[in-house]
This record gives structure tokens, sequence and C-alpha cells, in this order.
């Protein structure tokens, strides 16, 4: 049978979602408890790869395994076995075609910035000491739902098929002394979501103008954009499925 987990975690201490040959994994430490707990060898595939230090409030996987009767049951004891900073909020089981990565119809990033040293947001927001021009990055962020292809936001190096993706709302929000960046797209490239956030604050700061996003996206290049912001304010909030993935019993 296939089951969806719904997950959080803190990126600070692993370096990203999948799994390394050589350093810890979320994906690692989820397959080895659920392996130990089901006796059984498991292995997940998540709705995507967050980088090294990158946070995640919900994350989807999948895995297959032989029945399990009590969920309740199950998410306690996983989440006695899982260390502090991963936690399973959620599970339910699904149609066996189901899958966590290809039926996301949308994801939500929010990029979390500190305007001053708070000490109970160190690695969990990027800090910086001077406020930017909000109302011009809003500016430039509504122009990024005008277009499709993101390869100047995204990985040089990269293995991906095809740079397009929809984005569907992107936007800046003050709450006190924190500025929140929220994007809803399809899919997300690589790196594509601090890429963003770097330029926006470019030109934020005044390095570049608003008008000089199109040349960017125009260009392709990704040496036009900005240097990419720093992992640790980076959230993944949200992944959407359709409804029909679920069995008629979950």
């Amino acid at each position: 049978m296939r089951y969806f987990l719904e997950i959080a975690y803190l990126g600070k201490n692993y370096f990203g979602w999948q799994r390394q040959p050589s350093e810890i994994s979320v994906q690692e430490v989820l397959e080895d408890c659920l392996s130990t707990f089901l006796r059984q060898n498991i292995s997940v595939v998540g709705a995507g790869r967050t980088d090294t230090g990158v946070h995640a409030k919900k994350m989807f996987a999948h895995f297959d395994s032989n029945e399990i009767d009590n969920f309740e049951h199950f998410k306690h004891r996983m989440n006695s076995f899982l260390p502090y900073d991963i936690v399973i909020h959620d599970i339910f089981q699904v149609k066996d075609d189901a899958h966590a990565r290809f039926d996301a119809k949308s994801r939500t990033y929010n990029y979390v910035i500190s305007l001053k040293k708070n000490p109970f947001k160190h690695k969990l927001a990027y800090q910086i000491h001077q406020k930017p021009d909000v109302e011009k990055m809003n500016r430039a962020a509504e122009i990024l739902l005008n277009h499709t292809d993101f390869q100047c936001f995204s990985r040089s190096r990269t293995d991906v098929k095809t740079y397009n993706c929809i984005i569907e709302s992107a936007f800046w929000k003050e709450d006190g002394d924190m500025l929140v960046f929220s994007i809803t797209a399809d899919r997300f490239l690589r790196n594509m979501v601090r890429a963003i956030v770097g330029t926006l604050l470019d030109i934020g700061f005044n390095k570049k103008s608003v008008e000089d996003l199109e040349t960017i996206l125009q260009s392709k290049n990704r040496s036009m954009a900005g240097a990419s912001a720093p992992a640790e304010g980076l959230y993944l909030m949200d992944i959407v499925y359709p409804k029909e993935i679920r069995t008629s019993n979950s």
C-alpha cells in the first residue's frame, strides 16, 4: 500500500532533503526511522529537494509498506523515534500510483528576513541591517507573473528539461521587524527562490532598477541576476495535491 506523509523540519542541521553519500539528510533520517519502526526496508520519495539549510513547514513524501492500521499510533511512535527537528504531522493512504513529486499542483515558499538582530531567529531568518524599498520589490515581483522562462534564476549546471514555471503569486509583506516574501508556482527550479530574493533585494537597495528585471529575465543568464539569498531564510510552506489521490478510506 502507498502512503503519504506530511512532515515538517528545521533544515539547519541537514545537508538538504536528498540522501547524501557522506552527509546527513532529512530523507536518510526519515527512511532509517521508518525502516526501524516498520521492520522492513523503506524508501521515501519527497515532493522536492530542499537545499542545505532550507526549512519546511509542510513537506510531503510517499512510501510503500504493508498495511498500517492505526495512524495515530504510527505518528506518536514515529515522532518519538525522530530527532527534535523533524516531525510527522499526518499520514494517509493514497492510490497506488500517487506520486509526491509529480502529482503536486502547486508549491508555496516563504523567504523570511529579520531587520533587527534577533537571537530567536538565528539560522531561521536572514538578518539584514537596513530596510530595502518594499514598494519597489513588489513592483518587480509583479513582473515575474508575466514570464514563464526562469533560466536566469536556475543553477548553471542542472539536468532539467525545461526552465518553464508558472508563477501564480509573488509578493512581499511587512510584519513588524520582519519582511516575508511569498511565492507560489506549479514548480520551482533548483535555487530559484533564493536567486529571485537576492535579485529583488538588489532592486530594493537600488543596486538594480525595477526595469532591469525584464532584461535579466530575457537574458536567460544566471550571472545577470543577483546573488542567491542565504538558505536559512527559506521555508517550504505548502504543497497542493488533487483530492483524487486519496483512497476512499483515508
